[in-house]
């Protein structure tokens, strides 16, 4: 059942995703070659804690650690390890907050000392389908045109979209209805309603959808070895179109 949020649930809300989206401007100027991605975790969990919130993804259905952290061609739910990061590398550093009982939800994939010309490429498509699928998440609307706008521009970029992860209503649950898809599916008709609040947080492949899971049960990478990026936004239906709940002034959807 999707839940339409109350004006109580909605300041929460806005409390939260604000932390977790603080978080993520917290942590860009510790991205550096040279880190690991134990310290970027650390990093967090103690800014996340600090101000008194918990983070959500440490011990989600057995995840180990306190935030994700996917690199180059890992398309999702990373586990921070010892490895290092080095010059060229991009990373996506997925932030969830869990404060006064609510989940803010936000990440953004960086670029690691000097960006290569491949990992500028898949970083700027996956933020264009980003923006393009926030402009077009407006009440009345069905909410299938999200996922055919993204796949539109990755398609226009010969890109790919990762087909197995979407975006989800959130608020109390970490997860909740409606499932956002990525890709234009007729079959998923659903309204959308002031009230809502959900995430969008496509998944672009510089190389084909294709994907496979590691060993660890967590970590996703793309079967072809491509390069993956992801920015990911919160955001509110409101009565004439929405509310970014993770924005802060545009500094989560600049390139880093």
């Amino acid at each position: 059942m999707i839940k339409i949020k109350t004006a109580q649930e909605i300041a929460a809300m806005r409390k939260t995703c604000r932390l977790a989206a603080e978080t993520l401007v917290m942590i860009e100027e510790h991205v550096k070659p040279g880190v690991s991605t134990l310290e970027l975790n650390n990093i967090c969990h103690e800014y996340i804690i600090s101000h008194g919130a918990v983070p959500s993804p440490l011990n989600y259905r057995g995840f180990p650690k306190s935030i994700c952290t996917s690199i180059n061609h890992q398309i999702c739910h990373g586990i921070p390890s010892e490895r290092i990061i080095r010059d060229g590398d991009i990373i996506n550093v997925d932030i969830t907050t869990y404060l006064n009982g609510f989940h803010g939800d936000t990440s953004k994939t960086f670029h690691v000392g000097n960006p290569t010309p491949k990992g500028e490429k898949v970083s700027k498509v996956a933020l264009e389908c980003l923006n393009a699928g926030i402009a077009v998440a407006l009440p009345g609307v069905t909410i299938n045109n999200i996922g055919k706008t993204i796949e539109g521009i990755a398609k226009k970029n010969r890109c790919s979209v990762v087909r197995e992860y979407c975006g989800h209503g959130i608020g109390r649950e970490f997860h909740e209805e409606p499932a956002v898809l990525h890709y234009a599916d007729q079959r998923d008709r659903i309204t959308i309603r002031p009230g809502m609040i959900f995430t969008i947080e496509p998944m672009i492949n510089l190389g084909k959808p294709d994907i496979k899971h590691m060993k660890d049960n967590w970590t996703v990478v793309t079967k072809d070895h491509s390069l993956s990026a992801q920015f990911e936004h919160t955001i509110l239906i409101t009565e004439t179109g929405n509310e970014v709940l993770t924005d802060l002034g545009g500094k989560i959807t600049e390139m880093g």
